[in-house]
């Protein structure tokens, strides 16, 4: 059976949970044999139960805290440019790390209890430190894997250009992008684009359920796509104005435009003015 994209969104969910599954269970079971392994060479009598003990808690606690990490990097993505977000991704290994001890020394505290055996964590800032060290490459390999897995998808949903890029009128109207997938071109309508958002050296269009990329410049599309409805509601995201349901505002003075399919995009107090006069 060919995998073809619409088929993959279908179950994309279940396709990204399984993977995670079967790298962190294959991670966990080859951690476990090496430990074993070490110890035995090492001479120590140690239960094969309690290095699976260990792997399985630590395994877990990652298990639950990659939704937190594929959140915050979709976040800083759309409000930062990478040097920014690289910064304060390498502030989010401490949570990470303090999170992941946390959750694996109360898990394992409870399973020795379970077999009637003390757990010690040791000397507190020399584990700490020791755990960062590991959890610092743990993290930034599973910002690698989510950026990597963003970037094909990406590529796989296709590269847009407008279409008016090559034409001789100094000030060409877009109304339809050509989008280059898998070796084919095809049209998207400017009127079927949601919202826009920034994503590093490209933009992403949100059509439906399906994004594309263009590389163009955010005040680029804004001064091109203004005229036909669009409107600059943050630093990173373009609104199409007929898809917006309604714009709530937080006590900061910022706050979100949802879309009718349910999205919800950030707008800073910068634009919310704007973008409720042309509301109007």
């Amino acid at each position: 059976m060919k995998i073809t994209l619409p088929l993959y969104q279908r179950y994309r969910r279940v396709t990204e949970i399984g993977f995670w599954a079967v790298v962190l269970l294959l991670n966990s079971v080859m951690n476990t044999l090496v430990s074993i392994a070490d110890l035995r060479r090492a001479g120590e009598n140690v239960a094969a139960w309690q290095p699976a003990v260990w792997e399985l808690s630590s395994t877990v606690v990652v298990a639950a805290l990659i939704p937190f990490i594929v959140w915050w990097t979709g976040w800083l993505r759309r409000r930062f440019d990478w040097k920014q977000a690289l910064l304060l991704h390498v502030v989010a290994t401490v949570p990470f790390c303090l999170m992941h001890v946390a959750g694996m020394v109360a898990i394992r505290e409870g399973l020795y209890a379970v077999a009637g055996e003390p757990y010690q964590f040791g000397p507190l800032w020399q584990e700490l430190g020791y755990e960062y060290l590991k959890d610092f490459r743990s993290y930034f390999l599973i910002l690698a894997m989510i950026e990597l897995y963003a970037l094909l998808l990406r590529r796989w949903q296709g590269e847009a250009r407008m279409l008016s890029d090559d034409a001789p009128s100094p000030q060409p109207v877009t109304d339809r992008f050509l989008v280059k997938k898998l070796g084919r071109e095809f049209l998207v309508k400017v009127q079927d684009i949601e919202w826009i958002e920034s994503a590093g050296n490209y933009i992403t269009l949100h059509v439906g359920k399906t994004d594309y990329l263009l590389r163009e410049t955010m005040a680029n599309v804004e001064r091109r796509l203004g005229p036909q409805g669009f409107a600059r509601v943050h630093r990173s995201a373009i609104v199409h104005l007929d898809h917006v349901a309604d714009i709530r505002v937080h006590d900061t003075g910022d706050g979100e435009a949802r879309m009718r399919s349910g999205v919800r995009v950030p707008v800073s107090r910068r634009y919310r003015s704007v973008l409720r006069e042309r509301l109007q």
